[in-house]
């Protein structure tokens, strides 16, 4: 094998659809707004008290010019076309143009914690109902983790390493960590690396309903009148996380690519810390929680003091935070309650294996922006007091390193450092 080129990566663009918008762009202006995007459960009926949701607002693929009545009956899992979109939206963003020199240079990684599962219960509830013949025979290409990729290189016309890392909820930033070696090494030019999740199905949110994951909101809660504070990570009264679909892609590249086509780099991946708990299948382990942001830390040839802000998992699990505090105290010592913190998933939910790629991508703009984006729908914890968690809107705050973190249930964990530029 050959010696790596040890080039330096840099993120050009990105895209992302949430509970907040179909586009980044509407995501972004409802963020800084201070707004969240849950509502009442639309997309199916299930009986369950875990019926706040994030649905992507205006979510219509068959408005798509590429997608014909018959890819859309035969495409029937939901995050195909939610990949494809982003993708093409992402390298928009960044300015990227396809052809014969990029083509072959750009690699597409999307991950996912649950994939295609939508698709399988259209085809079980087929079999059912209607006999064999009926299971459709694209079921398995909509269950395949690479098919999303694989569909929007078809689209879009690249032809580099497609894949899907499977790390859970840390999938997105899996993603991105890998897509940032490859380009490092030489491997490609140009990546379209982040998640895709289109989880609202009613297996799947009574599955963590019942393993009291996410939020039962009942008449005392005060997200029965109002579903938009369900979710509300480092809060005294945090109860669980918000199940949402989304996706989000970030366009990373080579600088020396970069410069060649004359795009203009937004941030550069700094360093990444990855690692597992080897310890329970959902309860995060302080002990490789912390050593993966000091690897990320140290990745990046810097010093804890250095990180600027903190973009937390903050998943809104009373346990889940109160372990991801405990590990940021462990990190960043008597500095933490100056550090600010953002806690995306009080706005757009938990997205799964595409919330890490969506929060990278909040990050960086908010970074370059000069600003922290909120935790909304915060009241103090004081357990978590030394915690300067951002409430409500955005605060004014320039800053040149952020980490962004991740962790996934199997005991995975993926923290980034990006650099503003």
């Amino acid at each position: 094998m050959r010696a790596p080129l040890n080039r330096k990566v840099v993120v050009l663009g990105y895209a992302a659809a949430t509970a907040l918008g179909n586009t980044f762009a509407a995501t972004w202006e409802n963020a800084v707004a201070g707004r969240a995007g849950f509502r009442r459960l639309s997309r199916c009926q299930v009986e369950t008290r875990s019926n706040v949701v994030g649905e992507i607002p205006d979510w219509n693929p068959g408005s798509f010019p590429y997608v014909s009545r018959k890819d859309a009956a035969l495409w029937n899992a939901d995050f195909v076309f939610l990949s494809m979109e982003m993708c093409r939206q992402a390298l928009e963003d960044a300015g990227l143009e396809i052809n014969d020199r990029t083509g072959p240079r750009t690699a597409c990684l999307i991950g996912s914690a649950l994939n295609g599962s939508d698709a399988y219960r259209i085809a079980m509830d087929n079999y059912t109902r209607l006999g064999p013949l009926k299971v459709s025979p694209y079921l398995l290409p909509n269950l395949c983790a690479n098919l999303p990729a694989g569909k929007a290189g078809m689209l879009l016309g690249f032809t580099g390493p497609i894949f899907s890392p499977q790390g859970a909820c840390a999938s997105g930033n899996h993603a991105i960590a890998i897509g940032a070696r490859m380009i490092r090494d030489g491997d490609c030019d140009f990546a379209l690396a982040g998640g895709a999740e289109t989880c609202l199905i009613p297996e799947i949110i009574l599955g963590f309903a019942n393993m009291l994951a996410s939020i039962k909101v009942g008449p005392k809660d005060r997200s029965y009148e109002d579903p938009t504070q369900a979710s509300r990570p480092f809060s005294l009264d945090r109860k669980g996380f918000v199940l949402a679909e989304g996706a989000g892609i970030v366009v990373l590249a080579a600088e020396d690519a970069a410069r060649a086509h004359g795009l203009v780099p937004r941030a550069s991946v700094a360093g990444v810390g990855w690692n597992s708990d080897a310890s329970h299948f959902t309860r995060p382990n302080a002990g490789t929680v912390i050593q993966a942001m000091r690897d990320a830390i140290d990745d990046a040839e810097i010093a804890p003091d250095d990180i600027g802000a903190i973009n937390a998992h903050g998943t809104s699990t009373p346990t889940g935070d109160t372990t991801e505090a405990e590990c940021l105290r462990a990190v960043f010592g008597s500095r933490l309650p100056r550090i600010p913190i953002s806690a995306n998933k009080s706005q757009v939910g938990h997205s799964l294996g595409a919330s890490a790629a969506i929060e990278a991508a909040l990050a960086i703009e908010a970074m370059n922006r000069g600003i922290v984006l909120p935790t909304v729908n915060h009241i103090p914890d004081p357990e978590l007091a030394d915690l300067d968690v951002v409430p409500n809107l955005p605060r004014r705050h320039s800053h040149e390193f952020i980490i962004s973190n991740s962790f996934g249930f199997g005991g995975t964990n993926c923290c980034i450092v990006f650099r503003g530029l």
